[in-house]
């Protein structure tokens, strides 16, 4: 039985813990107020993750530093860089496998399918901070100072998901409700599993071929909005759903402070989005949760 640190008790965060614990695994899990799934495998932790002092302490002896702690979108600019270099700090200072969840942002745009050695082209403020922050932990890996790795994620799907369609137009569609989606609705795109996050997470903690390069999580589908959004009101008995395209401008006007960071990303939507994760079923052999069992899922965390 090794022993591991999450930091984060969000949708993933909670589902990489369970998963580790569930593998007869020990988990410390690391948040500001101690929250966390109950497990006889998890000890939840109250403490700041901004803190490396603090975090040092807790990550000692751990095999790994699973990291799915992030800010509120709008305050990731200023609260992200001394989260993600305390824990940087953290890793190198213990030894620990660092492994970051990760996302898209840091390619930019690209034509065609997204592969893990593609450079950083960011043309966003918070892709270009993603990439920084990869940058700086690959730097340390280099360097000889920390073993460091990324897992990256398209658009999260699932129980809990907190991927703009997951907290819009997932509920919408399940109860039968109009909904607008600012994206090309019949453009292919990759969806992460929750689950397959959490998989990939830990496979990518255990195989030492792991460190210092990226990893692309299995996409459970890559359904245009449309079709997924029709898949799920065929799951939960409702209507066809009325999904309507609306503007990134739109959002940017509506007032809600998260919503308006969304514009920036409207490349990420405006055109087929597709992760390559060919090297991640092959190396750390994980495999994509079928659509039909998310769905299902989706549609049953929001029953009464």
């Amino acid at each position: 039985m090794s022993f591991h640190v999450v930091t984060g008790a969000g949708p993933t965060g909670t589902a990489t813990a369970l998963r580790l614990a569930g593998e007869g695994e020990r988990v410390r899990l690391v948040t500001r107020r101690g929250s966390g799934p109950e497990h006889p495998g998890i000890e939840r932790v109250a403490a700041d993750a901004t803190d490396a002092d603090a975090l040092t302490a807790l990550v000692e002896g751990a095999h790994a530093l699973i990291n799915c702690a992030a800010p509120q979108y709008h305050r990731w600019l200023t609260e992200f860089p001394p989260l993600a270099a305390a824990l940087l700090t953290t890793a190198e200072r213990t030894g620990a496998g660092y492994v970051m969840l990760g996302n898209v942002y840091g390619y930019g745009p690209v034509a065609g399918p997204l592969t893990e050695d593609l450079p950083a082209a960011p043309t966003s403020r918070k892709g270009t901070l993603r990439a920084a922050l990869w940058a700086d932990a690959l730097a340390a890996h280099e360097a000889g100072r920390a073993r460091v790795t990324e897992v990256r994620a398209s658009d999260f799907v699932g129980r809990g998901a907190t991927s703009l369609f997951a907290i819009t137009v997932v509920p919408a569609v399940v109860a039968g409700e109009p909904v607008g989606y600012p994206a090309d609705l019949d453009a292919a795109h990759s969806w992460s599993y929750v689950g397959d996050v959490a998989a990939t997470l830990v496979a990518a903690a255990r195989n030492e071929t792991s460190w210092g390069r990226a990893w692309h999580v299995p996409s459970t589908s890559e359904a245009s909005p449309r079709e997924l959004a029709g898949r799920l009101a065929e799951a939960a008995g409702a209507p066809e759903p009325a999904l309507t395209e609306v503007s990134r401008a739109a959002l940017a006007r509506s007032g809600n402070e998260i919503l308006a960071e969304v514009e920036e990303m409207g490349y990420l939507y405006d055109r087929p989005l597709l992760l390559d994760s060919t090297v991640t079923r092959e190396t750390l052999g994980v495999a994509a949760t079928p659509l039909e069992t998310v769905v299902e899922e989706s549609v049953r965390a929001l029953r009464p």
